[in-house]
């Protein structure tokens, strides 16, 4: 009996070790570079759990042993493999896909649609049925042609969307690129990325042509052949729906006639994302999607934290611009106080989710599911959650639930799926009600708003949005809107809500920048330190001549408007930073930016008081989360001849390109090489690998 004993622990022991879960890490590069490659994406295979690479291709997954890796990225070859005993470490060499024609892969989710009008389900079908049908119809269709690959594959759980994924498609590192057309229409190779919003629901037939037929047909364009995809209802277009408001640049102001300057801080990085998945989906960037300041704020910056009794500390610099010789750069930077998740008060948050028919896109719905879980993992047993949905109409479609109940929380995110129209508005109202019936006195009260912007229900227009959001602040409910998907992106309704609704405003697009967002910086994403901030800028006339602010343009206000308490202005969270760059011309300088006016004659502008070596003056003014009333700061910047910091060289460089994507009048010089050069000579410390990213990202841009 004791050898059965000590025979069946053994087994035991061997069964329990197999099911314990290791961390595997390792890093993925391209085999013929070995440059690493980030945003792979690593999954257990026949699973929904996976992760991306980082910007250095490194990443870390929970598995067992015995379940597989599969390791995909477009265009790239998908590799698998198993995970060992005794194995913690597995690098992976992928290798570019030239035979880009020979896969067109069509993903379908394994569910049994039983949609209502609010886009939310809970049936499903046997994932074991759903599989043995599709392998049997890959099976079919290779037979029928070799060269056309359809395969239907389980999404890996009940809530994903259809998509198409075209592997090559969109690749960046691709030199042989098909020609696609849809329905008759050849498409742009700028809007090639766009494919993937086709449903696959709506395709009837893919039809792959190569070498000299492709040719003959459809001339040199379709020397790497072509891929000829028809849908059902045979008119579809390929078209940008994307709105941006107009941004029009800041000019230069003397400072004898304006010299104040007044704006409201905006820590908004939602531009930086938005303009990063373009480039890096080789699209061209309309301007106006190009906001300076979200750029320049995306990156964190090595401020100290404040000592005192204000949220904030502030920190400035002087030095040289380093695309104009005649000009200098002056830095403000702001840095929230970091308040531990433990002592930010308890949460009452309303999910408000677009589950319309615009959302039916994998960058999209299931992409923010997979968001917002994360955000969900990191809730306290005092926080609770309410989820709203809308689509034709408005519904709850969870009640207020402890963040204790993680798995109900999940549970419901799962069963969404999209469809229908996009009654935005009704959706706001209800989220509202719900969350003032909830209200927590002293505590954080916030609806986030995850969409694409689409509205087309009911009130629609930024204006009405405006003024639906205006109102509804008063409640003391604070407001955060997440951005997703592409080709029909509303920024300007989302940026509208975010900016008239006391919060933030985000643009996620991929897993690794939704850990930022909900993840990484969690607590200033939900938890407001300091409200309605405002700065004033006065510079000294006996030193500069003239200054403009970079950026901001849709922030600035009227200079009485800084002592006004009635006037909404940005917000600062738990631990955020916010820098804002002038551009100045000191006296003496001559500049082709400074128009002549002629010398007033009831003011004297030539009697100035000596100031010293002071510049400028700061003022800044916010309030406490829950007060009306506004409380007053002020800096003096004096003139030095300090070594600037690599935080001021860095985002400088980040405002360069970010002037140079835009065109603008003010740049002398304007080659890409300088702005890569003095952005990596000033990464310093950089341990999340986000400014090597930005020097990737104008490498790529540079070859567009």
């Amino acid at each position: 009996m004791k050898a059965l004993h000590y025979f069946m622990m053994f087994f035991l022991t061997i069964g329990i070790s197999y099911a314990q879960e290791v961390t595997i890490t390792g890093t993925v590069t391209d085999q013929n570079t070995g440059d690493p490659l980030p945003g792979v994406n690593v999954i257990i295979f026949g699973t929904a759990t996976g992760t991306n690479t980082d910007f250095d291709g490194n990443y870390a997954i929970k598995a067992k042993v015995n379940d597989v890796l599969e390791f995909s990225f477009v265009g790239y070859t998908t590799k698998k493999i198993k995970v060992e005993k005794g194995v913690s470490i597995i690098n992976v060499v992928m290798m570019a896909d030239e035979a880009v024609l020979e896969e067109v892969v069509i993903t379908a989710q394994a569910v049994k649609r039983q949609r209502n009008i609010l886009g939310y389900s809970v049936s499903t079908i046997s994932a074991e049925s759903v599989s043995k049908r599709s392998s049997s119809k890959r099976r079919k269709n290779r037979r029928k042609n070799r060269r056309k690959q359809i395969s239907k594959q389980l999404a890996g759980n009940s809530g994903a969307n259809n998509s198409v994924r075209i592997r090559g498609a969109s690749s960046n590192l691709s030199t042989k690129q098909p020609l696609y057309i849809v329905d008759g229409v050849p498409v742009a190779q700028k809007d090639v990325a766009k494919i993937q919003n086709i449903n696959p629901n709506n395709i009837s037939g893919i039809n792959i042509l190569k070498d000299k037929k492709a040719k003959s047909l459809y001339g040199s364009k379709a020397k790497h052949g072509c891929i000829i995809i028809t849908t059902h209802k045979g008119n579809y277009k390929i078209e940008n729906n994307e709105s941006y408001k107009e941004i029009v640049e800041n000019n230069f102001e003397k400072v004898t006639m304006s010299p104040l300057s007044t704006f409201s801080i905006d820590v908004d990085k939602a531009s930086y994302s938005n303009v990063r998945r373009m480039i890096n989906n080789g699209q061209q960037i309309p301007a106006d999607a190009v906001k300076i300041e979200e750029m320049i704020n995306y990156f964190d910056y090595d401020y100290k934290q404040p000592t005192g009794d204000h949220p904030f500390a502030i920190h400035t610099e002087y030095g040289n611009t380093p695309w104009n010789t005649d000009t200098k750069l002056v830095k403000i930077g702001l840095k929230g106080k970091e308040v531990p998740q433990d002592q930010i008060p308890a949460s009452n948050l309303v999910f408000l989710l677009d589950v319309s028919g615009s959302m039916d896109s994998p960058k999209k719905l299931p992409l923010l599911k997979r968001a917002f879980k994360l955000l969900v993992n990191q809730l306290r047993e005092k926080d609770k959650v309410s989820i709203v949905v809308y689509a034709g109409a408005a519904g709850m479609v969870l009640k207020p639930t402890s963040g204790a109940n993680k798995s109900e929380i999940n549970q419901a995110l799962n069963n969404l799926e999209a469809g229908g129209s996009t009654a935005g508005g009704a959706g706001i109202e209800l989220a509202y009600k719900i969350a003032q019936e909830n209200f927590i006195k002293d505590g954080n009260n916030r609806v986030i708003l995850a969409t694409d912007g689409d509205f087309n229900v009911g009130m629609s227009s930024d204006k009405d949005m405006k003024t639906l959001i205006e109102e509804k602040r008063k409640s003391g409910v604070f407001l955060s809107c997440l951005g997703f998907g592409m080709g029909n992106y509303k920024d300007s309704k989302v940026e509208t809500l975010a900016d008239k609704g006391n919060g933030n405003h985000a643009y996620i697009d991929t897993m690794q920048e939704a850990q930022r967002i909900l993840g990484k910086e969690f607590g200033g994403t939900l938890y407001t330190i300091a409200k309605d901030v405002k700065i004033q800028v006065e510079f000294n006339p006996s030193k500069v001549q003239a200054y403009r602010l970079i950026g901001y343009e849709n922030r600035m206000l009227q200079d009485e408007d800084f002592v006004d308490d009635t006037k909404d202005a940005g917000e600062l969270g738990s631990g955020h930073t916010v820098t804002a760059l002038y551009e100045v011309i000191p006296v003496g300088v001559k500049s082709k930016f400074l128009k002549y006016i002629p010398e007033l004659k009831y003011t004297d502008t030539k009697k100035n008081k000596d100031f010293g070596d002071e510049l400028l003056t700061v003022k800044f003014r916010y309030k406490r989360p829950q007060e009306k009333k506004s409380i007053e700061l002020v800096h003096i910047l004096n003139k030095n001849n300090k070594e600037v910091s690599k935080d001021f060289n860095f985002a400088a460089s980040v405002a360069w390109f970010g002037m140079k994507i835009r065109k603008s009048k003010y740049l002398v010089n304007d080659d890409i090489n300088d702005i890569i050069t003095l952005a990596k000579e000033n990464k310093s410390s950089d341990p999340q690998g986000y400014r090597a990213e930005f020097v990737r990202l104008m490498n790529s841009h540079q070859t567009l």
